[in-house]
């Protein structure tokens, strides 16, 4: 498959330089999943999700009893690593610190309906206009 702008008779402009899709994101865990052994882990990356990370979960029997654990089976697909977690699925997700599962619900938003984790923000003091990257940002740092 083909990228749109590229290939024979593409622009050369300034258009045709865009950046390469983005489709994995680094974040850092606010409080950090706790293995068997006591281990901490906080840094990790989420890709982007496909209509299939969406629909399957839907067909999960717990989905069905409990809609609220779609976002737990829907990370579980998503998170591709975890600390020095040999695999991270629903199970590593359902036993977060209810804050870090509450950051990646937040974070799976951010990626997957903007594309990226840049914030446009404002200055509450002098009202200048910035961006801000979220990822791998802790809560409440910038």
């Amino acid at each position: 498959m083909r990228r749109e702008g590229t290939g024979p008779g593409a622009s050369s402009g300034p258009e045709a330089r865009q950046e390469p899709l983005r489709t994995e994101f680094e974040f850092e865990l606010p409080r950090g999943y706790v293995d068997e052994s006591g281990t901490v882990h906080r840094r990790g990356a989420m890709r982007l999700a496909t209509a299939r990370d969406e629909l399957v979960p839907l067909r999960d029997v717990r989905v069905r009893e409990n809609p609220a654990y779609l976002s737990v089976v829907l990370l579980g697909r998503v998170i591709t690593r975890l600390g020095s977690l040999p695999s991270v699925h629903d199970g590593t997700v359902e036993n977060m610190f209810a804050s870090d599962l509450a950051f990646l619900q937040d974070f799976y938003r951010q990626i997957n309906a903007e594309g990226h984790t840049r914030a446009a923000v404002a200055c509450p003091h002098c009202e200048e206009s910035f961006e801000v990257e979220l990822a791998g940002s802790r809560l409440g740092e910038s």
